[in-house]
């Protein structure tokens, strides 16, 4: 199954390229079509799509989890309690912990804090990115209902209504420095221990950028370079 994983996940990367190109051209020439709307909504999909997709690539590493470990965690209802229990059992399996809590008496207190820090963004970040996806592949493009669809859910309506293509993106790549630390744990106890700080201060870097970066700085650079590049094809 890993190279079908390979595969979707890399056509997946096309698709997120291929709308991230229109998405800023819309941008540059202030979104003539109002059409940039709608490849916000396509990209928050395909963000959610690709980290479902890496999850599946990382259970079917050859080095990683067996089949046992693997039916154990697809075995849990959601998307965001696979990602929870693939942490829990890499770290119990790379520190041989069967039963015990995973806390700074049976990990150490360095190990504790890698482990809280990393359910800290499951929680904090990709919990948000899982459950927008969810409400889009059901077509609440707009109006994000609750679970029984009768009434509307004000917090997920502005979610999915105040992301910009700059955040998303910063997203997109908080994620990937996420799943690189995850990988990393299931794969290698070694190149965990060893590049843990790397991956996780880059994570680090990104989460700021979410709160600090302008967008409006970023729209202005895009239409700039736009009407630079029109004026030297008129000078040709």
């Amino acid at each position: 199954m890993y190279k079908y994983y390979v595969a979707n996940l890399r056509e997946l990367d096309l698709a997120i390229s291929h709308t991230g190109r229109m998405a800023r051209s819309e941008i540059a020439s202030k979104d003539p079509q109002q059409s940039l709307r709608s490849l916000l909504r396509l990209y928050s999909f395909l963000v959610g799509a690709w980290a479902e997709t890496r999850l599946k690539k990382l259970l079917h590493e050859e080095s990683g989890f067996n089949e046992l470990e693997r039916s154990t965690i697809l075995s849990e209802k959601s998307q965001l309690e696979q990602w929870e229990k693939t942490i829990d059992l890499a770290f119990r399996k790379q520190y041989k912990i069967a039963k015990a809590p995973l806390d700074k008496y049976s990990l150490g207190i360095t190990n504790a804090a890698k482990f809280d820090a990393l359910n800290d963004v499951i929680f904090n970040e990709l919990k948000i990115i899982i459950e927008i996806r969810n409400k889009l592949a059901h077509g609440q493009w707009v109006y994000p209902f609750n679970s029984s669809e009768t009434a509307i859910e004000p917090d997920k309506y502005q979610l999915i209504n105040k992301e910009n293509f700059q955040s998303l993106q910063f997203k997109l790549s908080l994620i990937k420095h996420l799943v690189n630390v995850i990988h990393d744990l299931v794969i290698s106890e070694t190149t965990f221990k060893r590049d843990f700080d790397s991956h996780f201060n880059k994570l680090l870097q990104v989460r700021t950028n979410l709160k600090t970066k302008s967008y409006q700085r970023y729209e202005e650079s895009l239409i700039l370079s736009r009407e630079k590049a029109r004026m030297l094809r008129k000078e040709k």
